[in-house]
């Protein structure tokens, strides 16, 4: 149960949300520097691939890209407003997936004291 697919998953999920928030922080300490273009994490489109050959997910957080949206006037695309949701939302899917993990642990204790 220890190493199931879901905990995998879960723990790739967390490395990847990880990594995004980590990207995150570092768009918005850019934010003022000419010619930074803001990065993007792209780790669900692996893991879902993943999951449906049937694999065992990676914990390599995904991969960064650089965002093509347009820039302003100094050749930086940060966006202060679309950084906050994106850190606000990455935060909770990281609550969301360590309450899962800890749900499966919980049940894995349960096991382990009425056995």
């Amino acid at each position: 149960m220890i190493g199931d697919v879901t905990s995998t998953t879960l723990h790739a999920a967390l490395a990847g949300l990880a990594q995004r928030q980590r990207v995150t922080a570092d768009n918005i300490s850019n934010i003022n520097t000419p010619g930074f273009l803001a990065g993007r994490v792209d780790f669900e489109s692996g893991l879902r691939g993943a999951l449906a050959s049937g694999e065992t997910p990676l914990l390599s957080g995904g991969s960064t890209a650089r965002s093509l949206e347009p820039t302003n006037t100094n050749g930086n695309n940060v966006n202060l407003d679309a950084e906050t949701v994106i850190a606000t939302e990455t935060g909770l899917r990281y609550q969301l997936a360590l309450n899962a993990l800890d749900g499966k642990y919980n049940v894995l204790r349960s096991a382990l004291r009425t056995a």
